[in-house]
C-alpha cells in the first residue's frame, strides 16, 4: 500500500487532470443533458401559473378539465362543471387545454 501512494505521488500533474477527465465529462453530460432542460422546463410551467387569468382553461396534475373561476395569490378556484367550483393549489395546475375537449 505504501508502494502505491509513492507511485501515486510520483505522477506528473498531467496523469491526474487525465484521471479526473471522465468525471468532469460525466458531470458536464447531466448538466447539459438532464439538470439545464428540467430547470428550463420548471421555469416556463411556473411562468404559465403566474399567467393564468380568468376563463382560462386548464388541467389539473390529477386529469381533472376544468375552467379557471378566480385566480388568487397561492391558490385557483376551478369550475369543473356548471356551478361546481373546487380550490386548487397553483402547483396542481399541468397545462392549459383547448375549449372543446372539456365539453366532450
Amino acid at each position: 500500500m505504501f508502494t502505491t501512494l509513492l507511485q501515486v505521488a510520483e505522477q506528473p500533474q498531467g496523469s491526474m487532470l487525465m484521471s479526473f477527465l471522465p468525471f468532469i465529462l460525466i458531470i458536464a453530460i447531466f448538466y447539459f443533458f438532464m439538470i439545464r432542460p428540467q430547470q428550463k422546463r420548471q421555469k416556463e410551467l411556473n411562468n404559465f401559473r403566474d399567467a393564468l387569468k380568468k376563463g382560462d382553461h386548464v388541467m389539473t396534475t390529477g386529469g381533472i378539465y376544468a375552467k379557471v373561476a378566480e385566480v388568487k395569490e397561492d391558490c385557483i378556484i376551478l369550475e369543473i362543471s356548471e356551478g361546481v367550483k373546487v380550490k386548487f393549489d397553483k402547483s396542481a395546475i399541468l397545462s392549459a387545454t383547448d375549449k372543446g375537449l372539456q365539453q366532450q
